[in-house]
């Protein structure tokens, strides 16, 4: 099944997305490989390949933008 998992990298604020194609069990829910979740704080998994249009802090410039 292809899948969008929506994250934080556990090194920055950023929110981040990345298609994946895992398995599901018996009871609909997918299996996440221990492996991909090792340094992420994962928000959401969503069907299918989803286009992130805007995400929580797009619009914050980098401090060293504005020093």
């Amino acid at each position: 099944m292809k899948v969008t998992v929506i994250y934080y990298d556990n090194n920055s604020l950023e929110l981040h997305h990345k298609f994946l194609t895992v398995q599901c069990k018996s009871n609909g829910r997918v299996i996440i490989p221990e492996d991909y979740k090792i340094g992420k704080s994962i928000i959401a998994v969503c069907e299918g390949e989803v286009d992130v249009l805007n995400k929580v802090g797009d619009r914050i410039l980098p401090v060293s933008v504005c020093a």
